[in-house]
């Protein structure tokens, strides 16, 4: 398998970088395309001890006086033996032709959330220290303002400091009027 893996990766690189059908009128008129890959192939049954010549590609006469292939064969004899190689070595690794990457939207979008969120609550935070002070010891609004500022922390994600807000607006007696001018 160690001398499958670097056929494999180099397969999966021509499919990144094979030619669309509807960019080159369907043909592919450069031998370097159908050669490199057909050794390739050879290349993998010979290693692996396995047959996967019916993966190979053979040129056709274009009519102009040279050899083509057309585009989706190539596509399709390479995303086969991809899915092939797949299963039979690598299935327990993610599939390479994966268009749809959850993992890395997720993650990205996990981040970018996280990043906004710390970004309101510090702006939040600037706005009670800016603001507590224009209130009198005592007063329901200071009262207000501490306990927000000391209570914070325990909120993880938007909603839940959204919550905590209108939660406590809601315990001091303040309109959502009210609560807005403290954030002005």
């Amino acid at each position: 398998m160690d001398k499958i893996k670097p056929l494999y990766a180099e397969l999966i690189g021509y499919l990144a970088e094979a030619p669309d059908p509807k960019d080159n009128y369907g043909s592919i008129y450069d031998s370097a395309f159908w050669s490199q890959y057909n050794n390739t192939v050879n290349s993998l049954t010979k290693i692996s001890g396995k047959d996967y010549s019916t993966f190979c590609i053979q040129p056709k006469d274009s009519g102009f006086g040279s050899p083509c292939i057309m585009t989706t064969t190539y596509r399709q004899k390479l995303s086969g033996l991809i899915h092939r190689l797949h299963s039979e070595y690598f299935k327990n690794e993610p599939h390479p032709t994966d268009r749809n990457k959850p993992g890395v939207v997720v993650t990205q979008t996990q981040q970018q959330t996280q990043v906004v969120f710390n970004q309101v609550l510090l702006d939040i935070q600037d706005k009670i220290n800016e603001q507590i002070s224009n209130y009198k010891d005592g007063s329901k609004e200071k009262g207000f303002l501490q306990k927000l500022k000391g209570t914070l922390s325990g909120a993880t994600n938007i909603v839940q400091l959204f919550n905590l807000i209108f939660t406590l607006a809601k315990e001091y007696g303040f309109s959502i009027d009210q609560l807005s001018n403290f954030f002005k």
